[in-house]
């Protein structure tokens, strides 16, 4: 697979593209592209509206105008070849002349599959397969995950102690981390479709559970919140129901109802900020996608520990999970990483506006 440097950086743009969307799209992908004139110059760049507005691509060649004609269009994901909201981005590049197509992931909805064929129908030059693990690992992690395996995927974020403890033996928990990290929370929250909590970490910390901007304003766009009450213990005056941000009181028998109750209203990307005893349930149930883990320089040596009992008795059952980076937040520190299991094969859905 032969790519230009000009394509490389275009794909690698691209995908900062769909990420700086994700949270804005759902259930649609977020999805970047770059568009590229005949000499391999940037001249137009878009990414996913919100469901019912344009595609990444649409974007690119309005930014493009007539410099996309003989150029090449870099796209996370393949071009759709269906009308839904929106028409065929397919038809959109062949009406803009574009001599040629890079595209990372391949369309796995037989609803709009066919894009990269109708492209080749009318004599444009298409790649398919591109960078692709990385595109996959990106901005498209969360609706592939809902496109596969019809349900959200999640994000276990959670702060603690070097030793582990997510709160001290009096149950003071405030401030572990430092703003940094706590800034960084909310920029988390911003990805994300939906936060959920158990009932027993809203009764505990009463949280607000909204995104607030660096001067501490509620954002434009809330994430809707969520709280797993399956015994109806959220008092009325809790703050997660201030109506500041939607929110969804849940009495789902476990994780997968929970899940499912979501997915069910378009929610794709989940941030977990239960407290051990849910995010433990999560991960024994296998539906922990990514975990988010800041660690302040601080000891307890007693108190809560970030997770609950997972029912594992010798090393040898330990859940394993695979370092993805390591970030200094001010004086903490983050590292995000993902478990690694087997999924398994899955099918594939019709899902795509």
């Amino acid at each position: 697979m032969s790519l230009t440097q000009a394509e490389s950086g275009a794909m690698a743009r691209a995908r900062e593209l769909g990420e700086s969307v994700l949270g804005t799209t759902s259930p649609n992908p977020a999805v970047g592209a770059v568009v590229l004139d005949a000499g391999g110059a940037v001249v137009g760049e878009g990414a996913t509206s919100p469901p019912g507005g344009p595609h990444a691509e649409v974007h690119a060649l309005a930014r493009a105008g007539d410099r996309a004609r003989g150029g090449t269009a870099v796209v996370t994901l393949e071009p759709c070849a269906h009308t839904g909201r929106t028409g065929p981005c397919a038809d959109a590049l062949i009406a803009a002349g574009v001599a040629r197509v890079v595209v990372a992931v391949p369309e796995p909805t037989r609803l709009a599959v066919g894009g990269a064929e109708r492209l080749r129908a009318a004599g444009v030059d298409v790649e398919v397969g591109v960078e692709q693990q990385a595109a996959e690992e990106g901005a498209l992690a969360a609706w592939l995950t809902g496109v596969r395996d019809q349900r959200p995927y999640v994000v276990w974020k959670v702060g603690a102690t070097l030793d582990g403890r997510v709160a001290a033996a009096d149950g003071t928990s405030r401030w572990i981390t430092g703003p940094t990290a706590r800034a960084a929370v909310h920029a988390l929250r911003a990805t994300c479709d939906a936060v959920v909590v158990g009932s027993g970490t809203a009764l505990a910390d009463d949280p607000q559970l909204t995104v607030r901007d660096a001067d501490g304003r509620d954002a434009a766009r809330q994430p809707l919140r969520v709280v797993h009450d399956r015994r109806g213990r959220l008092p009325a005056g809790a703050r997660v129901l201030d109506g500041a941000a939607p929110t969804h009181v849940s009495r789902a028998a476990g994780p997968a109802e929970l899940l499912a109750e979501l997915f069910d209203r378009d929610v794709r990307r989940v941030l977990l900020e239960g407290g051990p005893t849910l995010a433990a349930a999560f991960l024994r149930a296998g539906l922990v996608d990514e975990a988010v883990v800041h660690l302040a320089p601080m000891l307890l040596g007693a108190g809560p520990a970030l997770v609950g009992d997972l029912g594992i008795s010798t090393i040898g059952a330990a859940l394993s999970l695979q370092v993805r980076d390591v970030t200094l937040l001010g004086g903490d520190v983050q590292i995000r990483l993902r478990p690694t299991r087997h999924t398994g094969d899955r099918p594939h859905a019709d899902e795509r506006g």
